[in-house]
């Protein structure tokens, strides 16, 4: 193999490459292929590479890799992503992707992509920050007052005016990126806990925005993603 195909797509500026094990031989996964393909000067460059493989319970499972050469545990973005992209070629109106611990639902909705994203659980919290685990582990800021963890994602809360909540992020193993899914999840999560209400949410990250709706036990994630371009890898 000297040569792979991928695809990339990016929701609200958070972008992926995707393989597609699938219909594609994939090479070894391993620390320097993935730092090489995502690397932006002498790569194609993304937050996280995501790749497709087969799966006994879902239409496809799907392994999250930060730029680092980490893998990750999910992916609220890259699953809507993946979710339009299976779509479009299964000719399905929604579809199934498993995870290490769970299986996603993906749907077309007048919105963009709408994937029901599990539970969310508070694992820890104080007066400055919220701690929740939603498949990968985040740490939700509302008051810069304590250290960040660097063993986690990070979501820091800039503002709020009733329902619509402004948010950066830094995402362990890829750094400071435009949007996260799992943190727009994790970040409503904390606000619920902390107000004692659950209701909709429009998260807005660098990047844009989403819809966070639902309740701890079972998040939705919505928002329009896009595929920006088809190409060819060379491995050698």
């Amino acid at each position: 193999m000297t040569s792979l195909p991928f695809t990339k797509m990016q929701a609200q500026g958070n972008d992926f490459i995707v393989l597609n094990g699938l219909t594609t031989e994939l090479p070894l996964l391993n620390v320097a292929f993935v730092r090489r393909i995502t690397e932006r000067r002498y790569g194609i460059g993304c937050d996280q590479l995501l790749v497709l493989e087969k799966s006994e319970t879902a239409d496809a499972a799907m392994r999250i890799f930060n730029s680092d050469g980490s893998e990750a545990a999910n992916c609220g973005n890259g699953l809507r992503c993946v979710g339009q992209l299976l779509m479009q070629e299964l000719g399905k109106e929604c579809v199934t992707i498993a995870l290490a611990d769970r299986d996603v639902h993906a749907e077309t909705t007048v919105n963009g992509i709408c994937v029901d994203m599990g539970a969310a659980t508070v694992t820890d919290s104080t007066d400055a920050h919220v701690d929740i685990d939603i498949g990968n582990e985040h740490s939700v800021f509302f008051d810069a007052t304590e250290e960040f963890p660097t063993d986690r994602n990070v979501e820091i809360v800039t503002g709020q005016i009733a329902s619509h909540v402004y948010i950066d992020i830094i995402e362990r193993g890829s750094g400071r990126t435009l949007a996260c899914g799992t943190g727009a999840c994790a970040t409503a999560a904390a606000i619920w806990f902390k107000e004692g209400e659950v209701r909709p949410l429009t998260i807005e990250m660098p990047g844009g925005t989403v819809t966070v709706s639902g309740c701890a036990k079972n998040i939705t994630l919505e928002g329009p993603v896009r595929k920006t371009f088809d190409g060819v890898f060379s491995i050698y």
